[in-house]
């Protein structure tokens, strides 16, 4: 995992080459949304030992690579990044988010891209829309609509992907489906009939926070120098 972790961070500085960076992480404990929803995310595995024991290494090897790391109690890594992300597009300035996750993809605008290190591969509005059928500003209403099994988010059950981003494209936000519900044919819309009172909720889980509160913001995550002696060891 440390070797893994650091190959990309490295990869990411050499293609990149950012001005300020930050690495965000999830906090022990619960969360808003865990606490709006108990479910959320409860069929995950414990994560290995053997990969919890490397990442106090992995926040070291940060540390020593002259990185920022910011976490905060009550939210996750993705409202983190999602807020600093905001606020420093607000700024004019252009941000990489370093991610595979799909979630991510709402965050996307003209100063707003995704770089998957695994895949080598980047995400713009038109990358979006291409990958998704959907732009950016209609991928939370497709996660809330199609689910998503990895965070427990209910969704409509039957509705996939395909579906989602058909009735989004025709109809052109969640609320015109739900309130479009009635007219729609088909055995898949019984579903969305049958689960209406559960939308509004899968799109509060599916949301990313972008108005967190962080004592830190863009113009403190500037990089220092690298301590070469303690990577070295």
């Amino acid at each position: 995992a440390v070797f893994g972790f650091t190959s990309m961070l490295i990869k990411l500085l050499d293609d990149a080459d950012p001005d300020a960076i930050a690495v965000a992480w999830d906090v022990r404990g619960p969360t808003f949304r865990k606490e709006r929803y108990p479910e959320y995310k409860a069929q995950r595995d414990k994560a290995p030992d053997l990969f919890s024991s490397q990442l106090p290494l992995i926040r070291e090897v940060v540390d020593t690579l002259g990185m920022r790391q910011i976490e905060l109690p009550g939210f996750e890594a993705d409202d983190v990044i999602g807020s600093l992300a905001r606020q420093a597009g607000e700024r004019g300035i252009p941000v990489i988010i370093s991610t595979g996750d799909k979630d991510m993809a709402q965050l996307v605008d003209e100063r707003i891209t995704l770089v998957n290190t695994m895949s080598n591969t980047t995400l713009d509005s038109a990358g979006v829309e291409a990958k998704f059928g959907v732009p950016p500003v209609r991928i939370i209403d497709l996660l809330a609509l199609m689910g998503d099994s990895s965070d427990n988010i209910p969704g409509v059950p039957k509705v996939g992907p395909k579906t989602a981003a058909k009735w989004l494209n025709q109809y052109g936000s969640l609320d015109a489906v739900i309130a479009s519900a009635g007219d729609i044919k088909g055995k898949v819309c019984e579903s969305l009939r049958e689960n209406l009172d559960t939308l509004e909720l899968s799109r509060q889980l599916a949301t990313i926070r972008t108005d967190v509160e962080l004592e830190t913001g863009p113009g403190e995550l500037r990089r220092d120098e690298p301590d070469r002696e303690s990577l070295r060891e």
